[in-house]
Formats: C-alpha cells, sequence, structure tokens
C-alpha cells in the first residue's frame, strides 16, 4: 500500500493575522485519506498540539525552519485508537502528581478570563504543587503561557464532552520566563 503525500497546512499567515487555527487544523486532520500524514508549518514549536494529535491517533516529528517557524509532520500510528485518558499535554507523567492543592470552577466564564485566574493562581503556589480547573472548552491559548512559564499540564474533556479538566503542575521558574 502507497503511503499518500503528506497534507501541508502553514498557518502562520492565518496567525500573524490574529486568527485562531485550531478549527483549520483539526478541519485539515478531518480530511485526511487514511494514512495520510499532516505536515504543518507554524511560526512556533506547537507542543500543546502533541497531546490532542496523539490522542487522534498520531505521532509527531518536528524540526526548526531557517526562518525560525517549525514543520511538524503527524503521522498516523498504526493501530492507535484515541486515548480516554488525560492528554499528555506537556506532562506524561501527570498520573504520579499529588493531589491538587488549589481547584478552580471556571465554567461559564468568558474567554480571557479562565486563563487569566489561572495564571495567577499559579503564581501564588509554591513550585511542584498542583492546580486543577474545570473548564467549558480546551484552553488552546493557555497552553503556550504555561510554557513559557515552565509549567506542566495534562487535560481531557470530561466522558459527556460538557466539559474539560485541566492540571497543572507549577515549575521551578513559575513567574514570566
Amino acid at each position: 500500500m502507497t503511503i499518500p503525500e503528506p497534507l501541508e497546512l502553514d498557518v502562520r499567515a492565518p496567525l500573524a493575522r490574529g486568527e485562531e487555527p485550531f478549527s483549520a487544523i483539526m478541519a485539515a486532520v478531518d480530511s485526511l485519506l487514511p494514512g495520510q500524514p499532516l505536515r504543518l508549518i507554524t511560526p512556533f514549536r506547537p507542543v500543546p498540539l502533541f497531546g490532542v494529535m496523539a490522542n487522534r491517533g498520531f505521532g509527531a516529528s518536528d524540526r526548526p525552519l531557517q526562518d525560525g517557524g517549525w514543520e511538524v509532520t503527524f503521522t498516523p500510528v498504526a493501530g492507535a485508537a484515541p486515548e480516554a485518558g488525560l492528554t499528555p499535554g506537556s506532562a506524561a507523567g501527570a498520573a504520579l502528581w499529588p493531589d491538587p492543592a488549589q481547584t478552580l470552577d471556571l465554567t461559564g466564564l468568558m474567554p480571557p478570563e479562565p486563563m487569566v485566574r489561572i495564571l495567577e493562581t499559579l503564581e501564588a503556589m509554591a513550585a511542584g504543587e498542583v492546580l486543577f480547573a474545570l473548564l467549558d472548552r480546551e484552553p488552546m491559548f493557555l497552553f503556550p503561557e504555561l510554557a513559557m512559564r515552565h509549567h506542566e499540564w495534562a487535560g481531557n474533556f470530561a466522558a459527556d464532552g460538557a466539559s474539560y479538566r485541566l492540571m497543572v503542575r507549577r515549575g521551578d521558574g513559575g513567574g514570566r520566563g
């Protein structure tokens, strides 16, 4: 069986215009032929997307581009089924974290309020402490902020799909970084 050429999607221009590319990326994924990889070109290394795509049965390989952007190829993993557990985010070992020291119910709040409250709460926590947050949607804009501040995270949608559960472990760098 011949593997189809990767579908290429360059999201640098939409991001430069301030547009959120997540729905375009998911539409591209949904349009892939069986076994077809997705080659994504971005202005930054899209770490939050790695967990999302792993949950959908894709492996990732990435490389920096000479212009400062990134090329990430998401390739379907043979026999992989979507996971029911936590999306690893930046932390594959989240199951071993201590119980949350803080819990936030952020349902019903409009963006960017959930992100602001999560970041403010993390600022007041000690390194290694865990925050649990319940949200109305997956916080895609929060993930790069967490990475920049050296925090780890994992999350998933509740079984009914009505809320997103997020765990964040405060990193040593904690503050703006």
